[in-house]
């Protein structure tokens, strides 16, 4: 099947097997670097295992009773210097129980003692690293050019983006800066980074604050800033715009929100997501009437200095830049990544009544912003023609109908069985091949595929595919306009009969994945 794009349109060639390679952003099952389990074994070795088992529950008990204390705090007219929770059970959990301590800018979020940094290590420290891991990942995939140096993690916690940082871009990062209120996390977080080698400069602070005390002015510039899992732990909307704000102010290049994914975890993504578009539009508009009354010399250098500084454009998930389709509506935007559960999560995660699986699904919802104006890219299908089955099939010759039997059954010679003396008793199927933490053969993999630009002609799969006979279902949020201003969700129905092509590359699209238009 001959499949081209106009040269008009765009000059590179766009084939079947090149949109499939650009449109899979969704990873299989995802292996805990060997390194980082290693260093969690190491943190953990003192711990009882009776006592860590009561550490993981109390901190799961916690974190519940924490959804529900961040509303009634958010609706609260008076706060004190330091928060109770309202929800914490009396007698002897109360010593169990969570408090939101207050600082400069806001509720900071949640406290962690000894005991719940123990346990937040051993049971959710590997999954919201294969989730930070996932978000970055696709970050270098969408930009391969962008290689940051200077990195700046709000709450950081145990330092679990860092350690997918250096996973995903080993040789670039030189100086990282974290921000963790928690002095039990970040005495965590220097614990498991010791004895590692090649760490770039690492400096922690406990506020946003102490940050811009610290370093002049003209270096508050961040090539990336990362914030996971922190948001949801501030009650109040109008302290999350605030920190949101700051956390833009010191962006260079690109901002990523990461939450759970849950409805909260959605809703604070998606506010967030509409507050720094909404503002960079603002500064635009009032960039445009200052350049409207310059003398008209200087209009084209205020107008192209306005398009480097300001604007902002939504790198992933979202195709388009508009209003997010999904609210005001029952679903909820969030992605899904399933990982191996480390030694640790199989001794001290307990399951109800019945066995404990041998991984997990760690649901996330996530925005990376990127300031500038989106690039303006031909969409994928454009100029693209595509055969019908009816038109594939007549096209076919009758040679190749013919049978080969003997290809299609091996011989006895090619029945033999390779037996290999080696040990097979690997902890890890990824053991055997991992040489260290940067993983520089999947790097130098990736950069030989075909990548989807920044255009709007890229949707996101939202949710699994339904696949029933031989059409495919699929809810995707895609671009509206060629400029990628407006947006909607909509749901697309492949059949085979019409384009098994793109039936082909539907029936192996997962959820988070992209597609074409």
């Amino acid at each position: 099947m001959a499949a081209a794009l106009l040269p008009e349109t765009a000059p590179r060639l766009l084939t079947p097997e090149t949109l499939r390679t650009a449109a899979k952003q969704s990873q299989g099952i995802h292996l805990v670097p060997l390194s980082l389990r290693r260093a969690i074994k190491r943190y953990l070795r003192d711990q009882d295992k009776a006592h860590m088992n009561r550490k993981v529950l109390l901190l799961s008990a916690s974190f519940e009773r924490a959804k529900g204390t961040g509303a009634e705090l958010a609706a609260a007219a008076t706060r004190g210097a330091l928060l109770d929770d309202p929800n914490a059970p009396a007698g002897a959990e109360q010593r169990a129980a969570r408090w939101k301590v207050r600082s400069a800018y806001g509720d900071i979020g949640l406290r962690y003692r000894e005991d719940e940094t123990v346990a937040y290590v051993a049971s959710r420290m590997p999954a919201i690293y294969a989730a930070c891991h996932r978000v970055l990942r696709e970050v270098r995939r969408r930009l391969p050019d962008f290689a940051p140096a200077k990195v700046l993690d709000f709450g950081a916690g145990p330092s679990s983006a860092l350690w997918a940082m250096r996973a995903v871009w080993p040789k670039s990062i030189e100086r990282v800066n974290l921000v963790e209120p928690s002095k039990e996390m970040q005495r965590a977080g220097q614990s498991l980074l010791d004895n590692l080698k090649g760490l770039p400069l690492i400096h922690s602070y406990d506020s946003i604050q102490e940050l811009n005390r610290s370093i002049e002015k003209h270096e508050r510039g961040h090539d990336l800033v990362i914030s996971s899992y922190a948001l949801g732990e501030i009650p109040s909307l109008s302290d999350r715009i605030t920190i949101v704000r700051q956390l833009w102010d010191l962006t260079r290049d690109v901002l990523i929100l990461l939450e759970p994914g849950t409805p909260q975890g959605a809703k604070i993504i998606s506010q967030m997501r509409s507050y720094i578009l909404w503002m960079e539009k603002r500064k635009c508009r009032k960039n445009e009437k200052s350049s409207a009354r310059a003398p008209s010399n200087e209009k084209s250098i205020i107008a192209h200095e306005s398009s480097l500084k300001n604007g902002a454009f939504v790198v992933a998930p979202c195709p388009h830049d508009g209003q997010c389709p999904l609210e005001n509506t029952d679903k909820y935007c969030h992605f899904v990544q399933r990982l191996e559960r480390t030694s640790s999560q199989r001794a001290y995660k307990r399951s109800k009544g019945v066995p404990l699986r041998g991984f997990e699904d760690e649901k996330f919802c996530y925005v990376a912003l990127r300031r500038g104006k989106r690039p303006e890219e031909a969409w994928p299908l454009d100029g693209m023609k595509f055969e019908t089955l009816k038109e594939r099939h007549a096209k076919r010759k009758q040679e190749d109908l013919i049978i080969d039997y003997d290809e299609q059954f091996p011989s006895e010679e090619d029945e033999e069985i390779h037996v290999d003396g080696g040990d097979s008793l690997v902890a890890y199927a990824s053991d055997e091949h991992e040489l260290s933490l940067f993983h520089e053969s999947e790097g130098a993999e990736e950069e030989q595929t075909f990548r989807a630009d920044l255009g709007g002609g890229w949707g996101r799969i939202i949710y699994s595919p339904i696949r029933r006979g031989k059409q495919v279902q699929m809810d995707v949020c895609r671009a509206t306009k060629r400029d990628a201003s407006e947006g909607a969700f909509e749901r697309i129905v492949v059949t085979q009969s019409k384009n098994p092509s793109l039936h082909f590359q539907a029936r192996r699209s997962l959820w988070g994945d992209l597609w074409p238009f």
